[in-house]
């Protein structure tokens, strides 16, 4: 599966949640290699919003907002052959940090190409908007801005 999409600029939050030890210990498992402290967000839409939301709707999470249309488009795909990697919550001097599903892929901008996984958080606002999560920080590696088009190929 392909899923392109834009690079934006998210809430710039992301980086409190994945510098936690817990967080980065599963990430090291799933990567092979600690992540960078932070997300890149891609605004996705038409046929690769239904593939992303195929994506949220193996995660169990609700898909928020989507059309109906949208929904029955994203069932009617074949996604069982995609490994979802839970990223188990925890909590912390009484604040719950929230688990999340994995995806591993491939980032393609231009000619170049480094792995990362699509994460899908339990708790997000939006269902149009994939977080990317890499070794690498992929805004700088790739010197991407907002608006690029960049590729992700899920396998």
């Amino acid at each position: 599966m392909r899923i392109t999409g834009t690079v934006s600029s998210g809430l710039g939050r992301a980086h409190i949640f994945m510098a936690q030890k817990h967080y980065q210990d599963q990430f090291q498992s799933l990567m092979g290699s600690s992540v960078w402290p932070g997300t890149l967000n891609l605004n996705v839409s038409g046929d690769d919003l239904t593939n992303y939301i195929a994506l949220r709707m193996i995660t169990g999470i609700g898909t928020l907002d989507a059309t109906n249309e949208l929904i029955q488009a994203a069932k009617s795909l074949n996604v069982t052959d995609l490994e979802a990697n839970r990223i188990r919550g925890f909590l912390r001097d009484g604040i719950s940090f929230g688990g999340a599903t994995a995806f591993k892929a491939r980032f393609h901008f231009n000619s170049s190409s480094v792995d990362c996984a699509v994460l899908i958080p339990d708790l997000t606002r939006h269902y149009d908007v994939a977080e990317i999560i890499s070794a690498k920080f992929l805004r700088e590696h790739f010197s991407l801005t907002d608006g690029d088009s960049v590729v992700i190929e899920l396998s």
